[in-house]
């Protein structure tokens, strides 16, 4: 069960770690990122600490969710961005049965928040995984939250919108402002200094939040919501 201790006899290559002499279990860990060669050195990082181990590794959001029910991790170590279906939205579930944290490149304030409002109790760069993804690890696995603290000081100086249109963030509404103004997302990502990725990120969760599926549908809400003129 997440945060609990539970207490067994440990098999393997953990059996000469400090969790032994305890009698206490290993953290048990799912990574879920969609890039091979950093989900074997999150694994390498991971399991040279005493008293955690992987036991299953996905490279999408349907594998993960399988591999959680399969498994029944302490902590699930989410990317935010995979192929297949998106993780944000996915957190809500997986919560439900795990401790998840977010191991990502989204250092917008806005993903960190969203992903904070969904359930995860943890947020972190992959730039600082070698020095914050251990500790994060911890702190969720006995229902505490770690957020990156860079992040933790710009979410704290920009405080969440009040009331736009169907949940839209601040972010989100003024890169719906920029499609409807007919931006490209390498546009858009150059005017306010975010990675083609991360625009593509926000034009799907406003796509999702606003039932648009296409540009013209996304013009004629900027419109009716007084968001442009016609």
């Amino acid at each position: 069960m997440r945060g609990s201790v539970r207490y067994s006899v440990l098999r393997g290559a953990h059996a000469t770690s400090s969790a032994t002499f305890r009698g206490v279990d290993p953290i048990r860990l799912v990574i879920a990122d969609d890039h091979p060669v950093v989900r074997s050195g999150l694994r390498m990082l991971l399991e040279a600490e005493d008293g955690m181990t992987v036991v299953a590794e996905a490279g999408e959001v349907d594998t993960a969710g399988r591999m959680v029910a399969a498994h029944s991790p302490d902590v699930l170590i989410l990317d935010l961005n995979m192929p297949g279906a998106r993780s944000l939205p996915a957190i809500p579930g997986f919560v439900e049965h795990t401790a998840v944290v977010v191991l990502t490149m989204q250092n917008d304030p806005e993903f960190a928040r969203e992903a904070l409002q969904a359930g995860a109790l943890g947020y972190v760069l992959k730039e600082a995984a070698d020095t914050e993804l251990v500790d994060a690890i911890r702190a969720a696995a006995e229902g505490r939250t770690y957020l990156n603290p860079q992040l933790g000081a710009r979410m704290a100086a920009e405080p969440p919108p009040s009331g736009p249109p169907d949940d839209l963030t601040e972010r989100e509404l003024e890169i719906l402002r920029l499609i409807a103004l007919g931006h490209t997302n390498t546009e858009i990502g150059k005017q306010l200094f975010l990675s083609v990725r991360t625009i593509e990120s926000h034009r799907a969760h406003i796509q999702q939040k606003t039932s648009r599926t296409n540009r013209a549908e996304l013009v004629r809400y900027a419109i009716d919501h007084g968001l442009i003129s016609e």
